[in-house]
């Protein structure tokens, strides 16, 4: 049986990964000043780093349509997995789950799942990977399925920014104003509830003080043996790989894969941003 994988762009996946038959992303776009950008393969970082920090407002995302999903879905794979973007963070999830009703009633036996990653960046792209590892042992549709939400409910999304200006800006900090307002001169460690929403974790003041907290909940949570754990770097590739360092030298995981942040993921980690998961 051949299989597709369909994710968002806020899936921070290698570009050589991308390049694989089994994937397929489906762009978000982005709003600064007059400015739109598309989240594909035409991307520049450098770009939108360099507008957003010569825009006075914030920039604003926006998902994909169910049109969008089913011309991804239009691919002659039997089965169809699809990783969005926390369902509480945008409307990706909800597009894509419009898209498979579309879908599946133009192609009743269709097997199409749609994943809620509860999370984003990093979370996202190891879900992507852990779809492609369990399809491949030729697992069947549903067991797949099972295999991979039992891995999403134990993974654990971490984060820490330079500035969260543009989390806030835009909303995805419900309930954290208070929070941010009081913290603007200190670095917080932030993280991913079950549910896909954001929360604190920790606070520091600075970035490497930061990044030391979360090694330290990284080490305190024995789920992350023999894991791989995804580390996305927004522009401080050198971050990454010292945070990459700090990890090997305290934790078992089997594997640190190291990724560049993508479009969506760099509106909100910004520049220095660091988003771990496992």
């Amino acid at each position: 049986m051949s299989f597709k994988i369909i994710v968002d762009s806020c899936c921070d996946l290698t570009p050589s990964l991308l390049r694989e038959p089994c994937y397929s992303s489906v762009p978000l776009t982005i709003r600064v000043g007059d400015k739109v950008i598309v989240d594909d393969a035409t991307f520049d970082q450098a770009e939108l780093l360099w507008r957003m920090k010569e825009s006075e407002s914030a920039p604003q995302t926006s998902c994909p349509s169910p049109a969008q999903y089913l011309d991804a879905f239009d691919c002659g794979a039997d089965e169809l997995y699809v990783v969005t973007l926390s369902a509480l963070l945008s409307g990706s999830h909800n597009s894509a789950q419009q898209a498979r009703q579309i879908w599946l009633e133009e192609h009743p036996d269709a097997k199409v799942h749609i994943f809620n990653s509860c999370s984003a960046s990093a979370g996202e792209a190891l879900l992507a990977m852990k779809i492609r590892e369990f399809a491949s042992q030729g697992l069947l549709f549903q067991q797949v399925i099972r295999e991979v939400d039992r891995f999403s409910r134990d993974m654990q999304t971490l984060f820490v920014l330079e500035s969260l200006d543009n989390l806030r800006k835009n909303g995805r900090l419900t309930g954290l104003q208070s929070v941010v307002t009081g913290a603007l001169r200190i670095k917080l460690l932030m993280g991913a509830t079950p549910e896909g929403e954001i929360c604190k974790k920790g606070q520091a003041i600075s970035i490497k003080q930061a990044l030391s907290k979360m090694v330290e909940l990284m080490v305190k949570d024995a789920k992350h043996v023999g894991r791989t754990l995804v580390l996305s770097h927004c522009n401080c590739l050198e971050r990454a790989f010292q945070l990459k360092e700090m990890v090997l030298k305290a934790c078992q995981f089997r594997d640190v894969v190291i990724v560049e942040t993508r479009g969506i993921s760099t509106v909100y980690a910004n520049d220095g941003g660091i988003v771990a998961a496992y």
